[in-house]
């Protein structure tokens, strides 16, 4: 790691010192700090592969760069508001930036779209040359446009460029953001592991940082051909070449066969030109991938064909027999070679490598897991029937009454056969009216509670099954006011053996309002005299009481 390091410190500085005539340049990075970064690559946290990246290439950023820092869901989950500009862009900002990253939570949505408006505005994009570099490892989640925000910033800024590094992304996905680089005449480059973000770090920060000065016009280069490299991949031997949704990543090979520095990540029927040298070229489709070791020599045109030895997976996950797909059913699939399996929703369809492919769908409570054997160039396409039924649960305060929609409805699902100690198992959860379960075929209790009443049902689930559980609590609403009391307690009327009343709820204001079983009970306020009044109140079940004490 630490040879990494300086490897990467000495390319950036490199870099620097040997690009004359140069001045600087602006620049903001903006940090997906979204809870998708605790995902793993090669057994390591995203997120920590950022901070280690990010620190090791700002080591060696001259002092006076003026370089800002802005993350986002750092702080709250489900916010798109979520945006920060944490370090404003000023001269001998690496440390401060390095700090800031190593301090972020890493929680929330990805509000993409407006943290890089955001970036630009405190670069003042229309008034002076600026550079956003976004670092993400998922997809716009706030309904942004990243694709419409990079031409309205390039119509209205003074030579404003967007670079954007794609962590961990596949193919399909980085072209969903590819394009804010491209509308903005930035570069958007593919970073799968460490080496390779440590590598769009130096080009887009090293980039970023310099702006160089007017140099003559270049002498005109030999005519060449217009392409000197053309691959091709299929999924099978003999198959059709893939020409849609694959990507292809280019290294420099070191001396010792692997992969040396980053070149291009390029997509779909790609034909480029190398210089002369030699190259590793990683080809991915979908969750396959293979690499090559080619050698381009001058003059000549290179078609390789690359073989993924992978087939195509579809799974339609379905609550029981002849339902419809369930859109929020997980579907994990652990494939040949992945030790992190990868989980989609709803209807999924993937290419994978070809071998036994286990494959684990959950709807609600209910799961169910099968071994499906893929071969290279076919296509498996399979329901998978998890076998539930559907619960939805109201509490009424009557049968046949009216049906309680406050903020203190809760319901729990338990298994009906206790336990050896006597308990029963909790299955699920859930609160507030129309609360839903999705549920194995077997015997219930429901509990229904609703503020201080409390009702249990049993119950069965059949799969394929819909039912509406209506659980009357037989119970009624008290609305107590004691104008001047600073606690406010409900009793049972009936002491104990010892004189003692049970408590049933209490709150320390001078209004309550609780739901309550039908029956007796005895209401006391305190005030902050330690004086007390008392009053007894009659609820009937289906009715409202109201209840002053003075």
């Amino acid at each position: 790691m630490a040879g990494l390091a300086r490897g990467v410190a000495a390319a950036a500085l490199l870099l620097w010192k040997t690009t004359p005539g140069l001045a600087a340049d602006r620049v903001v990075i903006v940090l997906d700090a979204s809870g998708s970064m605790w995902a793993q690559i090669d057994g390591k946290p995203k997120l920590e592969i950022a901070r280690e990246s990010l620190r090791t290439v700002l080591q060696s950023v001259p002092a006076d760069r003026e370089i800002g820092f802005m993350a986002y869901g750092h702080r709250e989950k489900g916010s798109c508001e979520d945006i920060e500009l944490i370090v404003p862009p000023q001269a001998g900002s690496a440390a401060a930036v390095s700090a800031a990253a190593d301090s972020l939570k890493f929680i929330g949505k990805t509000p993409l779209t407006s943290a890089v408006k955001q970036a630009a505005e405190a670069l003042k994009y229309t008034e002076d040359k600026a550079t956003v570099i976004l670092i993400t490892d998922g997809l716009e989640t706030c309904e942004g446009d990243p694709c419409a925000l990079g031409k309205e910033l390039r119509a209205a800024g003074v030579d404003f460029t967007v670079n954007v590094v794609g962590f961990g992304l596949t193919a399909d996905e980085g072209k969903q953001v590819a394009c804010l680089a491209d509308n903005t005449g930035g570069k958007y480059i593919q970073a799968s592991d460490e080496q390779a973000l440590q590598d769009a770090l130096v080009e887009t920060i090293a980039a970023a940082a310099l702006e160089p000065a007017p140099a003559p016009q270049p002498a005109p280069e030999p005519e060449k051909p217009e392409f000197n490299f053309m691959p091709a991949v299929v999924l099978a031997e003999g198959g059709d070449p893939v020409t849609d949704g694959n990507s292809w990543e280019i290294y420099k090979a070191s001396s010792d066969g692997t992969r040396g520095d980053y070149v291009t990540t390029e997509y779909g029927a790609y034909k480029g030109n190398l210089e002369p040298g030699g190259y590793i070229v990683v080809a991915r489709y979908g969750e396959a991938r293979t690499e090559q070791k080619i050698t381009v020599e001058s003059g000549q045109v290179y078609k390789p064909l690359v073989t993924l030895n992978a087939g195509t997976l579809i799974i339609h996950p379905r609550p029981s027999e002849g339902a419809d797909v369930a859109d929020g059913a997980a579907v994990v699939i652990a494939y040949p070679g992945v030790d992190t399996p990868a989980t989609y929703y709803g209807d999924t369809k993937v290419v994978l490598p070809a071998g036994d492919q286990k494959v684990t769908v959950r709807i609600g409570q209910g799961e169910v897991t099968e071994t499906i054997p893929l071969t290279a160039g076919r296509i498996v396409d399979k329901d998978i029937i998890v076998g539930v039924g559907h619960v939805v649960a109201n509490a009424y305060y009557i049968a046949g009454g009216d049906k309680a929609d406050g903020s203190g409805i809760g319901f729990k699902v338990f298994k009906a056969r206790k336990k050896i100690d006597g308990m029963r198992q909790e299955v699920a959860h859930a609160y507030g009216p129309d609360s839903k379960f999705d549920l194995p075929p077997d015997d219930y209790v429901l509990t229904a509670t609703v503020d201080l009443a409390v009702v249990e049902q049993p119950f069965s689930v059949k799969a394929g099954e819909h039912q509406d559980l209506k659980i009357a609590i037989n119970a009624g609403v008290l609305a107590i006011t004691a104008p001047g009391a600073s606690k406010i307690e409900i009793f049972d009327p009936k002491k104990d053996i010892n004189g003692n009343r049970k408590s049933l709820g209490y709150v320390y204001d001078e209004k309550y309002q609780a739901a309550l079983p039908a029956g007796d009970y005895a209401v006391v306020a305190e005030r902050l005299d330690n004086s007390s009044k008392e009053s007894t109140v009659t609820i009937k079940a289906g009715e409202r009481a109201e209840l002053t004490v003075q």
